[in-house]
């Protein structure tokens, strides 16, 4: 009678693994989603001048220099624009590529998870 309930309890169990990659792949690309959507955000207040002063603006910009991994920092960016719109083109460029690789490593740990 033990085999039998175990036999029964094996299916449940792989079903509750499956679910518990199925949440954690979710959860995984809904972070990398936020985080590139806050670097994009931050990118586009540069481009559209948005005022230095606002809270909001501040708190976005703040953010997206904690997740700029690094190698897109604007202190020390991938590509320094120079000429007019220096500032703006800059951080375009390097926010993007970094929001693109928040998109592609999310995708492809999402993949890896998944059952």
């Amino acid at each position: 009678m033990a085999d039998k309930e175990t036999d029964a309890s094996a299916p449940t169990r792989s079903l509750n693994a499956a679910r518990a990659r199925d949440i954690a792949a979710r959860a995984v690309w809904v972070v990398c989603m936020v985080l590139a959507l806050i670097l994009a955000v931050a990118a586009f207040s540069f481009a559209l001048e948005a005022n230095e002063d606002n809270g909001l603006v501040i708190l976005v910009r703040d953010l997206a220099d904690v997740f700029d991994l690094g190698f897109f920092d604007l202190g020390n960016p991938v590509k320094d624009f120079s000429a007019p719109n220096a500032k703006v083109k800059t951080a375009l460029f390097n926010y993007g590529i970094a929001a693109v690789v928040y998109l592609v490593l999310g995708r492809v740990l999402e993949r890896l998870l998944r059952p």
